[in-house]
C-alpha cells in the first residue's frame, strides 16, 4: 500500500519515497552521476545529428544537404552513364555479333544474369535449375528451340499468354476425353518405355500404335519432339511435370499448360538481349 510520509532508511541512509509493499519500502535512490551525463550528452547527440543529417524523410534534408535516397539516386545515376558505352554496343549489335565480341558477351552475360535473378529465378530457381513445370535451362532440352534466335523470341515473346501476338503457343488435348481408360495405361506405358523408365512391356507394346496415331504428330515417332510446336522430347530422362506413371498418365489425360510472361513488354531490349545471352550460355543451345 502507499504511503505518502518519507523518512531516511537506517540501514542505507537513503530517503524513502514513502511507498511500501508488504511491509517493503522503496528507496529514493538517486541515478549514477556517469549515467546522467550519458544520457544528457546523448540528447545532446541526437539533437545535433537531427539537424546536421535528414532526420525526417521528405521534410528534411538537414545541413549537409540531400537524402540517403538522393545519394543512391546520384550513384546510380553514375554508374548507369558508367555502362552506357557498352549498353549502347548492346543495342546496336546483332546476337550473334555480340556473341563473337568476347568483352561484350562479358558484360552481356553478367547484365544477363543480374536480370535473371530479378525476373526469372522466381519461376526457374536461382540457378536456372528448374521445378517442376518450370524448364531447367542448364540442360540442352529446349521446348521451343535453343538457337539464339529462339531463345530470344520466347524471351521477348512468352509462352502461352493474352499480352503478345506472337508468343509461342500450342496446347496437347485432353487425351482422357478421347481415348478410354486402358488405351491411356497403354500409351503412358509406351511413353515410358521411350524415355527408358520401368514400365509394362506387354502394355507398351499395345500403347505403340495408340502413340503413332494420336502423339507421333508432335512428338515424334521416336519421341524426339518438334521445337516448332514445342512439343517435348520424351525419349530422355527430363520429365517437365514428372517421370513416374501416375504423372505421365495424369498429364496425358489432362495436360497443364505453362505460361510466361512477354518480357519484351516489361523490359528493354537491351536487358532481353542480355537475358537470352546468359540463358543461351547456360544450356549451350545451338
Amino acid at each position: 500500500m502507499a504511503d505518502d510520509k518519507t523518512r531516511i532508511d537506517e540501514a542505507t541512509g537513503t530517503e524513502t519515497t514513502g511507498h511500501s509493499w508488504d511491509g517493503i519500502e522503496e528507496l529514493n535512490t538517486p541515478l549514477p552521476r556517469w549515467w546522467l551525463y550519458c544520457f544528457y550528452a546523448c540528447i545532446v547527440f541526437a539533437a545535433g545529428y537531427a539537424v546536421w543529417y535528414p532526420a525526417w524523410p521528405g521534410a528534411t534534408s538537414g545541413a549537409v544537404g540531400g537524402t540517403l535516397r538522393d545519394n543512391v539516386a546520384v550513384a546510380i545515376q553514375e554508374h548507369a552513364e558508367g555502362q552506357s558505352e557498352w549498353v549502347d554496343k548492346i543495342a546496336a549489335a546483332s546476337l550473334e555479333e555480340i556473341r563473337q565480341d568476347d568483352q561484350l558477351l562479358a558484360f552481356a552475360t553478367s547484365a544477363g544474369e543480374a536480370a535473371f535473378g530479378v525476373n526469372c529465378s522466381q519461376c526457374h530457381g536461382a540457378g536456372a535449375q528448374g521445378f517442376v513445370g518450370y524448364p531447367n535451362l542448364n540442360d540442352d532440352a529446349w521446348l521451343w528451340g535453343g538457337s539464339l534466335d529462339d531463345i530470344y523470341h520466347t524471351i521477348n515473346h512468352g509462352v502461352r499468354n493474352e499480352d503478345s501476338d506472337d508468343t509461342r503457343w500450342s496446347e496437347m488435348p485432353a487425351f482422357g476425353d478421347i481415348l478410354e481408360a486402358p488405351e491411356v495405361t497403354d500409351v503412358a506405358n509406351h511413353v515410358m518405355a521411350l524415355g527408358g523408365l520401368e514400365h509394362d512391356a506387354d502394355a507398351a507394346a499395345r500403347g505403340a500404335e495408340i502413340y503413332l496415331d494420336n502423339c507421333a504428330a508432335c512428338h515424334g515417332e521416336d519421341g524426339g519432339g518438334d521445337p516448332e510446336q514445342g512439343a517435348p522430347r520424351l525419349n530422355d530422362a527430363i520429365w517437365l511435370f514428372g517421370g513416374n506413371y501416375e504423372l505421365i498418365s495424369s498429364q496425358i489425360k489432362q495436360p497443364a499448360h505453362g505460361v510466361m510472361p512477354a518480357w519484351g513488354l516489361r523490359l528493354d531490349d537491351t536487358t532481353v538481349k542480355a537475358l537470352t545471352l546468359y540463358v543461351h550460355g547456360l544450356g549451350g543451345g545451338s
